[in-house]
């Protein structure tokens, strides 16, 4: 199957984007229009990914969890969220599959200029507070209707 000239330049700039910082990857995504359908609205969509095991210690309770989310989620995005219960895997630092349940953190929001640094402190006050080695950050943008 034969690309076009245009799909192709679209691919090496989605390809170039991947290797960027995230923020610049946003902005791009942001500066072309995304197509929605009437009444709805294109917004950010973040997703982070929460592992629910900890070094030395037990899993976190629901209740652990749900203080974490008042504390440091809800007043940094405060028009709402979902979250999903899952379980996953994923390779460590030191090259082990590890195996455990996690949370999936799912918000629409409009992009503002302190968005990224909001997102980070959340990633960065889990891995603090439970001993992570990583938060799972994934952005992109949707056509949301309420």
């Amino acid at each position: 199957m034969n690309a076009s000239r245009s799909q192709l330049i679209a691919l090496l700039g989605v390809l170039a984007c991947l290797n960027l910082v995230p923020s610049v990857c946003a902005e791009e995504a942001q500066s072309r229009p995304l197509s929605c359908q009437a009444g709805a609205t294109a917004m950010a969509r973040l997703e982070l990914v929460f592992g629910m095991s900890r070094r030395d210690a037990p899993p976190l309770s629901d209740e652990e969890w749900q203080s974490f989310v008042d504390e440091e989620v809800t007043p940094r995005f405060p028009d709402g969220l979902t979250i999903f219960q899952g379980y996953g895997q994923w390779r460590n630092s030191k090259g082990l599959i590890a195996k455990e349940n996690s949370r999936l953190l799912l918000i629409w929001y409009e992009p503002k200029s302190d968005s990224d640094q909001r997102i980070q402190a959340i990633r960065e006050a889990y891995k603090a507070r439970f001993k992570q080695e990583s938060v799972l950050r994934a952005d992109g943008y949707s056509c949301v209707s309420f």
